[in-house]
């Protein structure tokens, strides 16, 4: 009887192993937001970077890989108010310098958020992308109050003069023009703040979220339910469900004993390289992306993700970047996924048109249309989207990319 007792156990022991199939995540990014002075940041910053490193610890100590830790400010233009063009591009190079040192990304936020905003400071960021190395920042292209088409232009001319100016046009890795975005995503570029009169500027109860690498987990789910469109969104709500709360349990045990306020986790299945969205979309269409039920795929994985059980906070939906997933860069290159295609996938999920590879000697005017249909399509549907737009100069329709970035696949550049 008990040797019966022992036997039934064990299948039931087996049975809930085999039911929890899919890897553990890594974590994207663990990402905190404070208000920094052009008095004292050096030391504000490094009690930051002091405190992001015990979160990473309550990670890593749970099993997690941590890929990285980041800081993102209130936009910049509030704290190199009244300096001159040079010491602002001085202060925003110091800036850079010392992030490189605390081995920390760091985003100084928006560089013009209305057309009412001065437009020298994007032109303050366009010699400060050209001339850095970590440093990211954005534009909002479109936001509750409509299009901002002066900021467009401006988003246009910038992204121009760093691709003349920094190595390859590499510099316009670290810009998002984004649409619709709330404050506090954890994943760069477009990650913002206000920092309003509420916001604590001390690393003492500094606000923090987390943003997941969880590709790996759409793609083992999908693969197992290839062709299951009644079922696979079932499954993978369940075990993203399972990760997600996990991971969001992990962040509330660091607030608590380091008296943080967690603003939520973005259960956004990035992909990077390998651990592909593309593939894991290909798996379940048994089809290349960009065929018919690509859609239906990118429609499933955000419906997953939008329904978890715990605190979102970003965008919550699906990542399809051309030149930072291999199988997508790939498609690309073989015509079969276009802007127009990642635009169409957009109107189900968050996505937009990331890291896409451009002919340098493409036109402020072309920038600016292609602009205007992500922020149209934001606006249209509420939705948060943004825009990575990488003209290579000197290359044409038909070249390859020459992108020196350990984060990016170079691709075909498209007509």
């Amino acid at each position: 009887m008990r040797k019966r007792l022992l036997i039934a156990l064990l299948l039931l022991f087996t049975v809930f192993l085999q039911a929890q199939t899919t890897s553990r995540p890594k974590v994207r990014a663990i990402t905190a937001f404070v208000n920094i002075a052009p008095a004292g940041y050096r030391g504000e910053l490094k009690k930051v970077r002091d405190v992001l490193g015990e979160v990473q610890k309550e990670y890593e100590t749970a099993g997690y890989e941590v890929q990285s830790v980041r800081i993102t400010t209130q936009p910049f233009p509030t704290y190199v108010k009244g300096m001159q063009h040079a010491e602002a591009l001085k202060l925003l190079q110091q800036l850079d310098a010392l992030s490189i040192a605390g081995k920390y990304d760091f985003n100084i936020g928006p560089a013009m958020m209305t057309d009412a905003d001065d437009p020298a400071m994007m032109e303050l960021l366009a010699e400060t992308l050209a001339s850095t190395k970590n440093l990211v920042a954005s534009a909002q292209i479109a936001n509750q109050h409509g299009i901002q088409w002066k900021v467009i232009a401006a988003t246009a001319r910038m992204i121009k003069y760093v691709s003349a100016h920094s190595p390859n046009g590499v510099g316009n890795f670290n810009f998002n023009a984004t649409a619709m975005l709330a404050p506090y995503t954890p994943f760069y570029n477009g990650s913002y703040h206000l920092g309003d009169e509420s916001f604590s500027s001390s690393s003492a109860g500094m606000k923090f979220a987390v943003g997941l690498q969880s590709a790996n987990v759409v793609a083992e789910v999908l693969q197992a339910h290839a062709g299951d469109y009644a079922g696979a969104g079932g499954a993978l709500r369940s075990e993203l469900t399972r990760h997600t709360q996990a991971a969001e349990a992990v962040a509330q045990k660091a607030a608590r004993r380091l008296g943080l306020e967690y603003l939520g986790i973005d259960p956004t299945p990035a992909p990077l390289m390998d651990v592909s969205i593309g593939a894991a979309i290909e798996n379940f269409t048994r089809n290349p992306l960009g065929s018919s039920g690509s859609m239906t795929a990118a429609y499933l994985i955000t419906d997953a993700v939008r329904s978890l059980p715990v605190k979102h906070i970003g965008y919550s939906g699906l990542m399809l970047p051309v030149l930072e997933d291999r199988r997508i860069a790939e498609r690309w290159s073989e015509g079969r996924v276009t802007m127009d295609a990642l635009l169409s996938y957009s109107s189900v999920c968050a996505t937009g048109l990331d890291t896409i590879p451009l002919p340098g000697d493409i036109s402020e005017d072309q920038l600016t249309r292609i602009l205007g249909d992500v922020a149209t399509l934001a606006l249209k549907w509420n939705k948060p989207l943004t825009a990575r737009l990488l003209p290579a100069p000197g290359k044409k329709a038909g070249d390859m990319t020459q992108f020196d970035n350990p984060f990016l696949v170079n691709a075909k550049i498209q007509p």
